[in-house]
């Protein structure tokens, strides 16, 4: 990914305004048993999450398809942990290695009483893998909402 340049046919930009104040999301999105209410698109649930919140440090979010689905991994580690207002971590997922590895910026801005996430996902192998993370991302967005 370090030679790689982003595109526009690998990338993904999303932004949604919550009506939550900024720590309440950044913590939303950063604390285990938080992760566990929102993560995954509807239909999902996540019943693991570890998070260790530090540059350098690694998180692991176990995803099950209900009712009873096999339970599946997503991992990565921070690269940039600012609170309230930035996070950069890789993404991987674990069954699928040959998607590779990609990057998740999430911007946390302050407007007025709410907070607008700006989510930027890149390096997609290609156009149909991020159109079908672009699906996933809103769905886990519309619970977070919900969340909040």
């Amino acid at each position: 990914m370090a030679s790689q340049k982003p595109s526009p046919e690998t990338t993904l930009q999303l932004r949604r305004i919550f009506t939550a104040p900024r720590e309440k999301v950044f913590k939303a999105w950063t604390d285990q048993e938080a992760l566990k209410q929102w993560w995954g698109p509807e239909g999902y649930a996540t019943p693991s999450a570890e998070v260790d919140l530090r540059v350098g440090g690694k998180y692991r979010l176990g995803m099950r398809k209900l009712p009873d689905g096999e339970i599946f991994y997503l991992s990565g580690a921070y690269r940039e942990v600012r609170p309230p207002e930035r996070l950069v971590y890789t993404w991987r997922w674990e069954a699928q290695p040959e998607l590779g590895e990609t990057l998740v910026t999430v911007e946390f801005r302050e407007v007025g009483d709410s907070t607008e996430v700006v989510l930027t996902h890149e390096f997609f192998p290609n156009q149909k893998v991020r159109d079908d993370h672009n699906k996933g991302w809103n769905s886990c967005l519309d619970r977070l909402a919900k969340a909040l």
